[in-house]
């Protein structure tokens, strides 16, 4: 049967419900969204960050459920995490929350750029396809989930500014934002390492994930590292600086929380590795 890891009791902080409550992902999307229209100097409706937001929770709470399935079943032990608990738990309250957010995105689909709502659709269906995928398969742990889920989080971030004028009718200025799109999904994609190292550290490693996801956890450090060094020497140049120079503290502050992981619960680790994709809040003072 399914099993949760060993694991005291979650303390009920702010920091530990923004994560069991699925908050911190759309969070961090529905900022980042914000963010890179803001240094491009693009005005985004209101609609647009909390439509973001909407559907990141929806994806997140179904996919959390879809996981919690295990605990219904007999078969081979496999280890769940608290947020996977949590979400079976309020499973009803999750179901009933999933419906209203839906309604809720469907009313502010009309407000946002059309142009944004077709490169949506098209991230949409690859996402689909990927979580049938994912969900619907035995073999999801040969698949490099890591690195998906950054491609489709930056993607998706990164839509609304792109979609918009004057990016749409200069793709210069848009493959300007491309070094920056490209950090910023590396960072998700190692935020994602991260969590899966410190959730997965003592633990038999079966079943055996991708080899890419094998080959970046035994370089972890030093693929973080790089990512800092990378985005810290692209903010010297003007063009995508504040998104580089959020990346590079973001990456800066996963390794020091992985330096730290021993210091700290299993639920406080992995809701904080969310908190350091906030970094953009830091640079407000800075935009011009």
């Amino acid at each position: 049967m399914a099993t949760t890891t060993q694991l005291a009791p979650p303390t009920r902080t702010p920091l530990a419900l923004w994560h069991l409550l699925s908050l911190d992902a759309p969070t961090v999307a529905a900022l980042w969204t914000w963010f890179v229209a803001r240094t491009s100097h693009i005005r985004l409706p209101l609609a647009s960050p909390a439509a973001m937001a909407l559907a990141v929770w929806m994806l997140y709470a179904a996919d959390r459920l879809l996981d919690a399935r295990l605990l219904d079943r007999t078969g081979p032990r496999v280890e769940l995490e608290a947020r996977h608990l949590f979400h079976h738990r309020h499973r009803r309250a999750f179901l009933l929350g999933i419906a209203v957010a839906a309604i809720a995105l469907a009313a502010l689909l009309p407000r946002l750029n059309p142009a944004a709502l077709r490169l949506y659709l098209i991230e949409g269906a690859l996402l689909l396809a990927w979580f049938l995928v994912l969900h619907a398969t035995r073999s999801a742990h040969r698949l490099p989930k890591e690195i998906a889920v950054g491609l489709f989080f930056a993607a998706a971030t990164f839509i609304p500014t792109v979609a918009r004028e004057p990016f749409a009718r200069a793709p210069v200025m848009s493959l300007a934002l491309l070094p920056g799109a490209v950090l910023f999904a590396a960072l998700c994609s190692l935020n994602c390492l991260f969590i899966y190292a410190w959730e997965h550290e003592g633990r038999a490693a079966t079943p055996q994930p991708h080899p890419t996801t094998r080959l970046a956890l035994r370089h972890l450090t030093a693929l973080a590292s790089s990512i800092a060094l990378a985005a810290a020497a692209l903010a010297a140049f003007d063009t995508a600086a504040p998104i580089a120079a959020a990346c590079a503290l973001s990456a800066a502050l996963l390794l020091v929380l992985d330096r730290n992981r021993r210091r700290l619960s299993t639920l406080t680790l992995r809701a904080a590795a969310d908190l350091t994709l906030l970094t953009p809040l830091a640079l407000l003072p800075f935009l011009r």
